[in-house]
């Protein structure tokens, strides 16, 4: 009995995503149904592939040898499908694009029936990582990365440029009081990131030059999560623009200390693989991208 593609898919998605349930919602099938396929596999292949424990999954070493091959024959599907795809004049094929979760909800979000109206043969699969990820283990096509890129295996695009800005609620004004100048944050609630902590060196210009390092009074790993605290009047934060806007346009947060504030521009690039000529699908997805996110 032959390996099929949908046993195959299984097993990638297992190992990219860290778990069943996991692979089961990002290919849309019930948890038994991945667990199955997972079982056949093995059983065809006479071997374990996976070690399961209650808390993790780990690849046995005849598992990470299947996984090289497993990967090569998934990437040349997608290879034949982009082929024919161009043949018809059309991108088309599955489309997985990685970015942290405050990008995905208010800048890749708010385009995609745009996109899905200019590009109706790609199957867009929208993923969110708080941390860079590795793009081959989860089987993405492009990552947005917001600041320092890293890693230089990878090819970059700029797509845009967003602005920190300090900002609050008029509640939390209200209540706390402006701050008039740098120091006078100390007497305040400050909402920062518990990681990485080169985020929580604020655009200010004071004692430390053109940064001002703070000491979080509430910490939060997301963006979007330290956003709707400071919408909830609960402190402080600085956040990047592409966020933001929204909220400024219409006073649900308000700018603090604009003359001391540094013009910082946080850089926002996709990162992607680039062995051969660039797919059709991802190189229209980038034009699209660089063509309306502009400059925040």
């Amino acid at each position: 009995m032959k390996t099929t593609l949908d046993e195959l898919q299984a097993f990638a998605s297992v190992v990219g995503t860290g778990s069943i349930t996991a692979a089961a919602v990002q290919l849309g099938q019930t948890v038994s149904g991945v667990s199955r396929a997972l079982g056949r596999l093995e059983k065809k292949l006479d071997t374990t592939l996976l070690r399961r424990t209650t808390r993790r999954i780990e690849l046995t070493e005849e598992g990470q040898a299947f996984l090289i091959h497993t990967r090569a024959i998934l990437a040349s599907i997608d290879d034949a499908e982009e082929h024919m795809a161009a043949r018809r004049g059309q991108p088309a094929g599955r489309l997985r694009v990685n970015a942290a979760t405050p990008f995905m909800l208010h800048a890749v979000v708010p385009l995609v029936p745009e996109f899905r109206r200019l590009y109706p043969q790609i199957a867009l699969e929208l993923n969110t990582d708080e941390l860079n990820i590795d793009l081959l283990e989860r089987r993405t096509d492009v990552a947005i990365r917001i600041g320092e890129l890293r890693d230089s295996t990878l090819h970059a695009r700029p797509l845009a440029t967003s602005r920190l800005r300090l900002l609050a609620s008029p509640a939390y004004l209200a209540a706390n009081g402006r701050p008039r100048n740098v120091a006078a944050l100390a007497q305040h609630t400050l909402l920062g990131f518990s990681h990485p902590e080169s985020l929580n060196r604020w655009p200010l210009r004071g004692a430390h030059g053109d940064e001002w390092p703070i000491t979080p009074s509430i910490s939060a790993s997301n963006g979007e999560t330290l956003r709707v605290l400071a919408l909830r009047g609960e402190g402080i934060a600085c956040l990047s623009d592409f966020m933001t806007a929204i909220d400024r346009q219409r006073g649900d947060l308000v700018q603090l200390l604009t003359k001391d504030t540094v013009d910082v521009r946080q850089a926002i690039n996709a990162v992607y693989y680039r062995n051969t000529q660039l797919a059709a699908r991802i190189a229209c997805f980038l034009d699209f991208l660089v063509a309306r996110l502009g400059e925040w």
